[in-house]
């Protein structure tokens, strides 16, 4: 018999947040783990968090205030790692799945890395260049306590990217009297980035797509595609469907969604994002007022590359595409999945599909320790290898025990997790 002890209220799930569907996911993929659901309950719960407070002086000579967040869901299999958003909308709940959810991906495509993940609550569109630095440098020296090359190592998210990877190396070098390149990944090439890094997400998504069309005789050549999120890993991805002979006929960012049924001219549209911010005004393709309209369009793919929670069950049976590929994490609730499994969608999960980019930052780190660096012809080939394999054998998987594939990737992961955690026993 199992004794529940009172659990913590941040770690409950009676709002459903992005915990909360983490929860349930576990629920889902417990009666599959066999003796090892003894050990389930250390998935639900992360083993560390840390709140900080993040002051800084404003360029007006005003003091500000921002909440950071480190969470470490688990380091059974290794090091922390996973990624720093920026946003508005972060919460700990958020950056609690967030971890978690690298946890799993870690594991499901087996790089040897637990899961963790960061972030602080502000909208960096309002801040300047020096208040942004000022901001990443102090949230960096406040969580030094905790990250490091062999402890927890962070990456780029939603509003994060190479210059932030950098001022973050350099805070932690400079607090540590050495550089540690190894520190963070997703760095400028410069500072020990590794090359391919960049579009690592996109390519993993449109490598883990290429392979879901084939199994379910999807040709990707004429196929219409339909993209929400445009940037880092929506517009990698679009490129690569456009090249492979596919057209995008779809594109929501955060401020508005266009349209053209005959394809979008992504080149275009991602000058135009350049110079402009977002896909707004853009003059190649039609404006769409009502955001809703964007899951009703008629596509064969969807690539929901955005924020979490964005498929759900007020909109799951609206969408016409036949294959889901995961570039957010966690995009789809739990109970959009039901619909959308019942409906005959396949959805290729979060943990399978948007991996790339954890694959490629676990080549940075490794060239890190090395200082020897490899092309970009290597890397791409590495990728494309470990994407494929990891799919094939989540495929497989969910074709055996007729479950999911997110079902199938939860097993497979969770497995690999609770044997670790239990191989290596409970100390002291």
């Amino acid at each position: 018999m199992t004794h529940h002890h009172e659990i913590p209220s941040y770690l409950k799930h009676d709002d459903l947040g992005p915990w909360g569907v983490y929860l349930e996911q576990i629920d889902r993929v417990t009666p599959y783990l066999g003796n090892l659901a003894r050990w389930v309950e250390t998935l639900k719960r992360p083993k560390r968090i840390l709140i900080v407070d993040v002051p800084i002086e404003r360029d007006n000579g005003t003091i500000a205030h921002f909440e950071g967040y480190r969470v470490q869901h688990n380091t059974s299999r290794g090091p922390g790692k996973g990624g720093v958003r920026f946003h508005q909308d972060v919460t700990l709940s958020e950056v609690m799945a967030l971890s978690a959810w690298m946890t799993v991906k870690n594991a499901a495509v087996n790089v040897p890395y637990g899961g963790a993940k960061g972030g602080i609550r502000v909208d960096p569109k309002t801040l300047s260049q020096g208040e942004l630095q000022r901001m990443t440098r102090r949230y960096t020296s406040e969580i030094n306590i905790i990250i490091g090359p062999n402890k927890d190592i962070p990456a780029p998210d939603v509003n994060t990217n190479e210059q932030i990877m950098a001022w973050m190396m350099d805070t932690y070098s400079m607090n540590q009297g050495s550089t540690a390149s190894g520190v963070v990944t997703g760095k400028p090439i410069s500072l020990g980035g590794s090359l391919g890094r960049h579009e690592a997400t996109g390519r993993g998504v449109f490598v883990v797509g290429c392979e879901a069309a084939s199994q379910i005789g999807m040709e990707i050549r004429g196929a219409a595609v339909a993209v929400q999120g445009f940037g880092n890993v929506g517009g990698v991805a679009a490129r690569l469907f456009v090249e492979a002979g596919a057209r995008i006929v779809a594109v929501q960012d955060h401020a508005s969604t266009v349209v053209r049924a005959g394809g979008i001219n992504i080149a275009a549209l991602q000058a135009h994002v350049a110079a402009t911010g977002s896909v707004a005004g853009f003059h190649g393709a039609e404006e769409i007022a009502d955001r809703e309209q964007f899951w009703g369009i008629d596509c064969d793919i969807l690539v929901p590359a955005a924020l979490e929670q964005q498929i759900n069950e007020t909109n799951a049976h609206k969408i016409r595409a036949k294959l889901i590929l995961e570039g957010a994490n966690g995009p789809t609730t739990p109970g959009a999945d039901d619909i959308l499994r019942e409906r005959g969608v396949l959805v290729v999960p979060d943990v399978i599909a948007n991996a790339g980019g954890v694959t490629v930052s676990y080549f940075e780190w490794v060239q890190d320790f090395s200082s020897f660096f490899w092309t970009e012809d290597e890397i791409n080939l590495r990728l494309t290898r470990i994407m494929r394999e990891a799919f094939g054998t989540v495929w497989q998987l969910a074709q055996e025990k007729h479950v999911s594939l997110r079902t199938a990737a939860f097993i497979l992961a969770c497995t690999r997790v609770l044997q670790a955690r239990e191989m290596r026993g409970l100390y002291p």
